[in-house]
């Protein structure tokens, strides 16, 4: 097929951002929605866009539309460019005051708890008026989000080489324990081992994260089955208050309970299970001045913590 003239005037941007919202949301509803536009509005952004290209860019169907093989490739660029532009928007405003700038920081429970916390309160210490927002999701979705130029660094558990849309930085490697309420019987009991804790609630980590396979691998090397009665989630604060308010048992990286009175640590060690923490940046992104002051105390704060164990 010829090459698609794309430069020729009639490619908008609201293009690209349809194509954005469309394959995020995974229906014409959804997308308008996001968008605040017309289901009939959309649709004919997308037939606009679908001629110019040549291409079918989404399969119709009764439960929404799925991206063709020529929808993902166009999504992925579309994505670049709105990331792009997003980003020169941020860096004229903080060329204009060069200490107010933002940074969105994504973030799942791995390195969440203690590191950003130190990091972020260095940064406001040296910029107080910088502005930092932090969206906790899965690693997957964050993942999305920091391609899409809807977040600036993703800090968590590095699971997964560098490629050609992400570059990952480790900083340091935690381990991983079993944390119960200041409470729990189990704490009185002497030489306690795994087997014991079964009977009790668990708090296992949601199934798609690598912790979980971890750990489902771990109870199977040691021929025990996973704790029948559990909760499944990722929010520490969900976990905190179960532990204060119950006698369940919960896995949890091990900086998590320091300083916490509510909550002790079990002396059972879960051999190699433990993950590295580091960030995730776009490859091939130009850092904006606070997300660059963000990284550099990220990496402090790392530094200080792998010192600290």
């Amino acid at each position: 097929m010829d090459i698609p003239r794309l430069l020729d005037g009639r490619m908008k941007l609201r293009h690209l951002v349809l194509v954005d919202a469309l394959t995020e949301e995974g229906s014409v509803l959804g997308a308008a929605a996001a968008l605040r536009l017309t289901q009939p509005a959309l649709t004919r952004g997308l037939h606009e866009l679908e001629s110019i290209l040549g291409v079918p860019l989404y399969d119709r169907g009764a439960r929404g539309v799925t991206p063709t093989i020529y929808g993902v490739a166009f999504t992925e660029q579309a994505r670049a460019v709105i990331a792009q532009l997003r980003q020169a928007a941020r860096h004229i405003a903080e060329i204009a005051d060069a200490d107010r700038g933002t940074v969105v920081i994504g973030s799942h429970l791995t390195g969440a708890t203690l590191l950003l916390p130190k990091a972020i309160t260095a940064l406001k210490t040296d910029h107080p008026h910088l502005t930092i927002e932090v969206r906790e999701g899965s690693p997957e979705t964050l993942l999305v989000d920091l391609v899409a130029g809807r977040l600036d660094v993703v800090v968590g558990r590095v699971t997964a080489p560098s490629n050609d849309a992400v570059v990952r930085h480790l900083l340091y490697e935690e381990p991983v324990q079993i944390v119960v309420g200041a409470h729990h019987p189990a704490r009185e009991q002497a030489d306690i081992t795994l087997t014991d804790l079964l009977d009790y609630p668990w708090i296992l980590p949601s199934t798609q994260t690598r912790l979980r396979r971890d750990l489902e691998d771990y109870f199977v090397r040691h021929r025990l089955g996973l704790p029948v009665n559990r909760v499944e989630t990722t929010s520490f604060l969900t976990m905190r208050q179960l532990l204060i308010d119950s006698d369940v048992v919960a896995v949890l990286p091990s900086p998590i309970d320091q300083g916490d009175p509510s909550m002790a640590v079990l002396p059972v060690h879960l051999e190699g299970i433990g993950h590295t923490v580091g960030l995730t940046l776009a490859a091939e992104r130009p850092l904006n001045p606070a997300t660059t002051a963000m990284v550099q105390h990220l990496r402090q704060s790392a530094q200080r913590l792998n010192q600290a164990q």
